[in-house]
């Protein structure tokens, strides 16, 4: 007579449905470059994706309202700063922060561990966690792997990121080594504190650029089984062949089933070619920031609209986005503003970037799911 028990290999396969159902779907693949959904407590993210940077919960010079209308689905704020400004009583008293900041789409909240640590802010770094001087007080405080998660799950983002210990770029192989077995400590702590059950938690593996270490931390923080793993402690300053061939490494330890996301990454070139390696999900600041000094994107590469050449150019910041600013202004009105340091100049600028890169994800997502991707294509100019 037949067992009416499904087999092991029925139960795994259901069971690894459910994950997928749960966190990531995979809807296509061309080449490593990957299409998919991560889903959320605020709805599914389309991947691949790009999170600018809402460092205070607000994208410099735009309002949500102008954020959304560029095609962004998902920010990122920064649970140390907030913690400090305007403080947990604050923010809990609209109950998490998509009610404060009234954002209805995703939002990821970075631990906070680039900024603890940075020289400014870090007195000691020890296994506890971060000793560092409030710089609103000056007041010495400790942030330890289980306030960062206290902290996430109150301030309730989709996703939390783990509490990590970043080394510095060209840091000895030794302070490197370190740093992967603090960050995999803290993991662990931060696996254990996490109790938003409506909040997905993502691992970050370091390593630097050796390649053992790449591997062992993957191995660490794939055995603590996150919802999500990023590739942490690269575009800090490596030069980008070693960041590439460090992810090219590192791509076939992660698991298959489960976002991948690079951190800190934000310029057209870096992120055609990370994609094109099965990278899922980026952050920075640097589309942001750079058009506040006049930067701007556009199909033929970067241009920066401080330059005379545009003091009489008709044309727009690019004649093939569509975006509001290409449609209604011109370089040269653009420049002009830029040079009389009017702030629309900073704005639109802002605008146009991340409306030219949120673009470009769309367009990436629909050439994996139609089978015509090739990184040549954006990277042809």
């Amino acid at each position: 007579m037949l067992s009416a028990k499904p087999s092991k290999r029925v139960k795994k396969t259901k069971q690894l449905e459910i994950i997928l159902m749960k966190q990531m779907q995979i809807l296509a693949q061309k080449g490593k470059a990957r299409a998919g959904t991560l889903n959320t407590a605020h709805g599914k993210i389309e991947t691949p994706f790009f999170m600018p940077v809402a460092t205070k919960g607000s994208v410099k010079t735009l309002s949500h309202e102008e954020v959304l209308e560029t095609g962004t689905q998902c920010l990122i704020s920064n649970a140390f700063i907030l913690s400090l400004k305007p403080g947990m009583e604050v923010i809990e008293k609209f109950n998490g922060m998509h009610n404060f900041m009234n954002w209805k789409k995703g939002l990821f909240t970075d631990s906070g561990g680039f900024q603890v640590l940075s020289d400014e802010f870090c007195l000691k770094l020890d296994e506890e966690g971060v000793t560092f001087r409030n710089p609103y007080t000056g007041k010495k405080m400790m942030f330890s792997p289980e306030t960062s998660i206290a902290i996430q799950n109150s301030l309730g983002s989709d996703v939390a990121m783990c509490l990590d210990d970043v080394p510095k770029a060209g840091a000895s192989k030794e302070r490197v080594f370190e740093s992967m077995q603090r960050t995999f400590e803290w993991a662990q702590r931060c696996k254990s504190a996490h109790k938003n059950k409506k909040q997905l938690l993502f691992g970050i593996c370091q390593g630097g650029i050796y390649k053992e270490f790449r591997k062992k931390s993957i191995e660490q923080i794939n055995s603590i089984d996150f919802d999500g793993v990023a590739l942490g402690g690269l575009a800090i300053g490596e030069p980008l062949s070693k960041m590439f061939e460090t992810i090219d490494y590192s791509i076939p330890f992660l698991p298959e089933e489960k976002t991948r996301y690079l951190m800190g990454v934000g310029s057209v070139k870096e992120i055609v070619k990370s994609v094109a390696r099965g990278i899922d999900c980026f952050d920075s600041a640097f589309p942001t920031r750079t058009a506040r000094h006049g930067k701007a994107y556009t199909s033929k590469g970067d241009i920066n609209i401080n330059s005379a050449t545009f003091k009489f150019d008709k044309k727009p910041l690019d004649e093939k986005c569509d975006c509001m600013v290409c449609k209604n202004y011109s370089k040269s009105y653009i420049h002009h503003l830029f040079r009389t340091r009017e702030e629309n100049s900073q704005k639109w600028l802002t605008f146009h970037n991340l409306y030219f890169l949120q673009n470009l994800m769309k367009q990436m997502r629909e050439d994996i799911i139609s089978g015509k991707f090739s990184e040549k294509k954006y990277l042809k100019s």
